[in-house]
């Protein structure tokens, strides 16, 4: 079988929302594919298929926009339990 996940993860530099950053990333057969974070502001490809798949979610403004709003809802809510 083939193994599809991803994860989402925040890294700290301090407890300040700008210093924070969220990584949202993809992977399948443990290979990461495409990953979008929140420093760049936008989806970056590591294969020819997540290259793709970066390109599309970059052209969509409300994809961008909802993993950018991510960062707030996920991350800061959590720096007291991280």
């Amino acid at each position: 079988g083939f193994l599809s996940y991803s994860v989402e993860r925040c890294q700290f530099n301090s407890t300040e929302l700008k210093d924070i950053e969220l990584i949202l990333s993809q992977y399948y057969n443990k290979l990461e594919i495409y990953r979008f974070s929140s420093s760049l502001g936008k989806f970056v490809g590591y294969t020819e298929y997540g290259v793709k798949q970066a390109k599309y979610f970059n052209d969509l403004p409300g994809e961008v926009a909802r993993w950018t709003a991510e960062k707030e809802r996920y991350c800061q809510h959590n720096i007291g339990n991280w």
